[in-house]
């Protein structure tokens, strides 16, 4: 049984621990509110980008665009893992990487494009090669998109990978983020009207739809990386949130379960002395 002296020492570096957690919480708290508000402003650019996008498809005559064609034969597919730099968010990273390796062993032909210290690390680990790295955590998520598109849309016109995917989270919730794989080049066409969709505004593009889609490709492709990024952030955070809060109440009850223990301990070497002064008292009457 652990001394009385070893269970303070335990209890200690218990709450030393729970001073962390919390406030690693708080700061968590802090920051998803921030990135929760990113996400918000960035949703109507999107959407609106991705209806002129639909639009534009379905008015284009013949498509020449080198993301609209079919990828190089016989090229590995470019994929972009993205996850966070830290870790300490439960599972939150380790699902991520979970799914790049399920398609690393299905597609052993793969290139990866890594996005954050911890997918930087898995990519490193499996066999097939690595074109170059980035961190999540800059100053300016936009110009790391943009570079980031540059290099894959390069990548994929040279020929030197045939598709690009993305694997990043997807912010269900506060207690939930799901890995998400998306097909990025080459865009799918435009897609079928529902039914119940009503008419839409006819729209006049100058000085043609053809010239406009050769401008709005590049964009969508950074826009959808940058929210990406963000996503990847609020996911983050919410993991962060709710792992160390669940670390705090773990050491909360790891600490009241060590003060019983040592209180437990500290009675028994009480009745211990005094039995043994008891004893000793007995004795010498005796």
């Amino acid at each position: 049984m652990p001394s009385v002296r070893d269970l303070r020492d335990r209890i200690r570096s218990m709450k030393n621990t729970e001073q962390i957690t919390k406030a690693m919480k708080q700061v968590a708290a802090a920051k998803i509110r921030r990135a929760e508000t990113l996400q918000k402003q960035s949703r109507p650019y999107a959407e609106a980008l991705a209806a002129m996008l639909q639009d534009l498809l379905a008015n284009v005559g013949s498509i020449d665009h080198p993301f609209m064609k079919p990828g190089k034969t016989g090229a590995p597919a470019g994929v972009i893992l993205m996850t966070a730099d830290k870790g300490l968010a439960g599972s939150f990273n380790a699902n991520l990487i979970r799914v790049g390796e399920g398609m690393a062993r299905e597609k052993p032909a793969l290139v990866w494009y890594p996005v954050g210290n911890k997918a930087r690390n898995a990519a490193r680990r499996m066999p097939q090669e690595t074109i170059q790295s980035w961190t999540l955590q800059v100053p300016d998520k936009l110009a790391a998109a943009q570079e980031i598109a540059a290099k894959v849309s390069d990548d994929f016109v040279a020929g030197r990978i045939g598709a690009v995917q993305l694997i990043s989270p997807k912010l269900i919730n506060m207690m939930s983020q799901r890995p998400e794989t998306r097909q990025l080049l080459p865009i799918e066409g435009p897609r079928e009207r529902s039914s119940g969709s009503g008419p839409r505004a006819a729209v006049e593009f100058e000085p043609s739809p053809e010239s406009v889609l050769s401008r709005i490709l590049p964009k969508y492709l950074e826009f959808t990386l940058y929210a990406a990024m963000l996503e990847t952030d609020a996911s983050f955070y919410a993991a962060q949130l709710v792992a160390m809060s669940n670390a705090s109440d773990n050491a909360k009850k790891l600490i009241d379960e060590l003060t019983v223990q040592m209180n437990n301990a500290r009675q028994a070497a009480i009745t211990k002395e005094i039995l043994e002064i008891v004893g000793g008292a007995e004795a010498l009457a005796g």
